[in-house]
């Protein structure tokens, strides 16, 4: 090799080393995405009417008329009827287990992807920064080789060719520069705040004296001045700094490993003193794509005990359904090492499978075990699932799990119809039905056309945020002719959060009336009305969910006043719904008892103000602010 092609050869390891991603964390990365997505699903299910239908507190003529941007779309807003929306949630869901297992990855990533962008786009009102995070991963995902390890795809890949430890490419290179983006912009945005710099630095004072969001423990730091201070510029330097020890070309894995580290445990500590939703959770995941290849290598040697080098599985060739569920198994036990052989190359094993009906598990001191007692053995070798080996080898659990192995060993055939492989396709009425389940070549390359078009989209996720730091002046004179690609595909960022910290703080308070004459507190539910600062633990209890957080601190701001009238009446209709005859509610009004946090030391003063009158049987009439 020559001086000019070793060269060459440094940079591009270098390169890879720098802007490459290893398959493994990619597919750990894969999983953290998926569990977020049905988190998110999850918690927003519970108030799916109130946010997602045209009886909750945005219908869709309002959305579209008063809320959304032009360019915004959502196959959500097709139906504003329950049963449709808990469909589509039912949907995203099911799409979400799909790329928890890696089943279909490409398509289950783009199907999130757009499903995220849909139900974002239907409520708006509702989105906090962490949504804004998860799109923008999220689109870049869709061009990664999430599903090349630890997944169906990968237990099924039928590709005789070897995949690479890592992969470097336009997608790589987007992803790792996206996230940085949020950190390092985001500090650009503090750094116009003079609370982040020294010698105030009271920006983490500020945010925990937010209600909003503070926990408990948030609560109990305010008494710590010198420490706030402290823990202000430790989180600006970090985000600020941090994300650049990614790139340093020395020793990089070690430095990697110290950043994801120290990024984990900045985003622990936020979860641990405010509300922020799955906000923490995301940031986490989104850091674990980094792993370098030297750990992975590492936990593998680890792993790589005398007992699973000698472990073999055993399965019946001609029986295509148990070749694939013995591919799943291997992968998803995380046994990657161990071969999978036919029992019909091999005269004693063959007799013992025919004799027993099942496939055989061999050991690393040559024992066989057969049925169910075979697949509690290979979890106890399994560094995901060993800690259920004692319960699956419980007398009771073997008895009725060996029974359940029988039944499938005895229909092997019928569920043989349903993974059949691809050169055996069934057929219903003349029409070629695809098995769900085949054997189909892993691949982890893109196209040069594919690489080109996320080469300008980067490019444009790059000016766009350079753009959100200019003047407004300069912003309306550039970009606006393709302002509509952002919106499409929701690339539209600002990485502002507490760029000041708020401090436009207070609580609700409506005070209603019952048909019967009963004064209550709608907020609470019932009851008394009480006009005293709910505690930490009340407004949770109150608030439920970040969405519902991200609600009130919108209807104390500008947009509050679209906000209004469809509150009103979906908390007449939410009320009355619930409750009948004289019982019902007639009237309300809500009251914000704006706080402003004050600095350190200061009074602060509560300002009482009626910002809505709703009537349940009349129009709703805006208050005059008296």
């Amino acid at each position: 090799m020559t001086f000019s092609n070793r060269t060459k050869a440094i940079f591009a390891s270098k390169l890879e080393e720098l802007f490459g991603l290893d398959l493994r964390s990619l597919a750990l990365f894969r999983i953290g995405l998926a569990l977020v997505i049905i988190a998110d699903l999850i918690i927003r299910g519970e108030a799916l009417e109130a946010h997602y239908t045209d009886y909750g507190v945005l219908p869709r003529p309002a959305a579209i008329d008063r809320i959304l941007h032009p360019w915004y779309w959502s196959v959500h807003l097709l139906s504003g009827q329950p049963l449709v929306q808990g469909i589509l949630f039912l949907f995203a869901f099911l799409v979400a287990l799909a790329l928890l297992v890696g089943y279909q990855t490409k398509l289950a990533t783009i199907v999130s992807w757009a499903l995220v962008v849909s139900l974002h786009n239907r409520n708006p009102v509702l989105i906090f920064t962490g949504d804004n995070v998860l799109r923008a991963v999220l689109f870049w995902a869709m061009f990664l080789p999430l599903g090349a390890c630890y997944s169906v795809d990968s237990a099924l890949n039928s590709s005789t060719k070897k995949l690479p430890q890592r992969i470097l490419s336009v997608a790589t290179l987007a992803l790792t520069l996206q996230i940085c983006f949020v950190y390092i912009f985001s500090v650009a945005f503090k750094a116009q705040s003079p609370v982040w710099w020294w010698p105030e630095g009271s920006a983490v004072y500020y945010a925990l004296s937010f209600d909003h969001y503070v926990t408990e423990l948030g609560q109990f730091l305010l008494n710590f001045p010198p420490l706030l201070v402290f823990f202000t510029y430790v989180a600006f330097v970090l985000e600020g700094v941090g994300p650049l020890f990614l790139f340093v070309p020395f020793r990089t894995g070690f430095f990697r490993c110290c950043t994801i580290v120290a990024f984990i445990l900045l985003h622990i500590g936020l979860e641990l003193t405010m509300n922020l939703g799955l906000v923490q959770v995301l940031s986490i995941v989104i850091w674990l794509v980094f792993i370098p290849s030297e750990v992975w290598e590492l936990v593998s040697k680890c792993l790589y005990t005398s007992e699973r080098v000698g472990l073999k599985i055993y399965y019946d060739g001609d029986c295509g359904f148990c070749q694939k569920v013995v591919h799943l198994m291997r992968t998803f036990l995380i046994l990657p090492m161990t071969p999978l052989l036919v029992a019909q190359d091999e005269p004693s094993i063959f007799a013992d499978m025919q004799k027993k009906n099942s496939w055989v598990v061999v050991d690393w001191q040559d024992r066989r075990h057969f049925k169910f007692e075979a697949l509690a053995y290979l979890c106890c070798l399994s560094p995901l699932f060993r800690p259920l080996a004692p319960v699956l080898e419980w007398k009771p659990i073997i008895s009725v799990g060996t029974k359940f192995y029988e039944i499938i060993a005895s229909n092997r055939r019928i569920a043989g119809k349903f993974t059949k492989s691809e050169e055996a396709p069934s057929f219903h009425g003349g029409v070629s039905l695809t098995p769900p389940m085949k054997f189909r070549p892993v691949k982890v390359g893109s196209s040069r056309t594919m690489n080109l078009v996320m080469l300008l989209l980067l490019a444009y996720v790059t000016v766009w945020n350079l753009r959100s730091l200019a003047p407004k002046t300069f912003r309306r004179r550039t970009l606006d002719s393709v302002d509509w690609i952002s919106r499409l595909l929701r690339l539209d960022q600002k990485w502002d959060i507490f760029a000041p910290p708020p401090r436009d703080d207070g609580w609700y308070v409506l005070p209603g009336k019952l048909k019967d004459g009963t004064a209550i507190d709608v907020f609470k539910g019932g009851g008394s009305v009480d006009w005293k600062k709910p505690s930490v633990r009340l407004r949770n209890a109150i608030y439920r969910n970040m969405q519902w957080r991200t609600y009130f601190i919108n209807l104390n701001r500008s947009i509050g006043k679209k906000l209004y009238p469809y509150y009103g009446q979906y908390l007449c209709r939410d009320w009355n719904s619930r409750h009948k005859g004289s019982k019902q509610l007639d009237s309300f009004e809500i009251y914000l008892m704006s706080e402003k946090t004050v600095p350190p030391g200061h009074l602060q003063e509560v300002e009482k103000t009626r910002t809505w009158q709703q009537s349940c049987s009349k129009k709703p009439v805006k208050s005059n602010g008296q």
